[in-house]
């Protein structure tokens, strides 16, 4: 059936990107966006006709809104339907056009829209707004705006999914010691109790500290920290008399073989570090 060219249409989508940053994602804000946007003209009611001046039939169509073409092929003549290319299918014609938006019936205009962008969104998500796109002809309805949303990256923290990620360093005492650490999470800072004898690589799971469920942001995912234990390079004298003072207390080990005793090689600090962090 052929299509009614006068019916009213849904106008075409528009798109648009925002870039907000990692913790805006994670909570959610409002941004104000700047877009071209059509609206009707004023001066010609939409028409695209000059105030005293009107529409014509187009004399290519006859006021059809299509035309008609035959052309030859294997099959012998082949005819064929198309929209009428000098009135775009509405069969009639313009004798003036109206000046201020030169016929087309849409002026363009920047305008400032506010998006709401809801926690949990993830980068190349995209935020539709319904009718807020190109208007329609005919009557019809407004298309919509679609905003995609661009995430910076964070320097400290990574994210897959509803999960975030991040390393932190912790002194070569606090992973032999065990105790309260302070690590910081996109809330802030927290205290986590790790175990004594905590080896370097560790991954350790802070409960409900990652990114909401877009869906219920009631819902948290989980914060994952690896600790990486700091073996520091540069010591003082007082330090290092410390650590050798801590050496020399780990004493030698003795073990029995054959009725006799025999010392095994103690190991040198450094080695017992080694032994740690592997």
């Amino acid at each position: 059936s052929r299509r009614n060219s006068n019916a009213p249409r849904r106008g075409a989508d528009l798109r648009t990107v925002v870039r907000i940053t990692f913790e805006e994602a994670v909570f959610g804000c409002e941004k104000e966006l700047s877009v071209t946007i059509k609206d009707e003209c004023t001066k010609c009611n939409a028409t695209g006709v000059a105030p005293g001046s009107s529409k014509e039939t187009c004399s290519k169509c006859g006021g059809k809104g299509q035309v008609v073409f035959t052309q030859n092929s294997i099959f012998g003549m082949m005819r064929n339907v198309q929209t009428c290319p000098d009135c775009g299918g509405t069969g009639q014609m313009i004798k003036e056009k109206c000046p201020d938006c030169h016929g087309t019936g849409y002026i363009a205009s920047k305008k400032k829209i506010a998006v709401q962008i809801p926690a949990g969104i993830d980068d190349g998500q995209s935020i539709r707004l319904r009718e807020k796109g190109e208007p329609g002809t005919n009557g019809g309805p407004r298309g919509d705006l679609l905003v995609q949303v661009n995430v910076s990256r964070h320097a400290k923290f990574a994210r897959e999914g509803v999960n975030i990620f991040s390393s932190s360093k912790i002194s070569f005492a606090q992973a032999a010691l065990g105790g309260d650490i302070r690590l910081e999470t996109i809330d802030g800072d927290v205290l986590f109790k790790i175990k004594p004898g905590t080896q370097t690589d560790t991954r350790v799971r802070l409960k409900g500290k990652g990114v909401p469920n877009l869906r219920n942001k009631e819902v948290r995912g989980d914060h994952y920290v690896t600790l990486i234990v700091d073996v520091p390079t540069k010591l003082t004298n007082e330090q290092k008399e410390a650590l050798l003072a801590f050496d020399k207390a780990c004493g030698d080990t003795v073990s029995d073989t054959s009725q006799t005793k025999t010392k095994t090689k103690k190991k040198s600090f450094k080695e017992k570090i080694d032994d740690i962090l592997s």
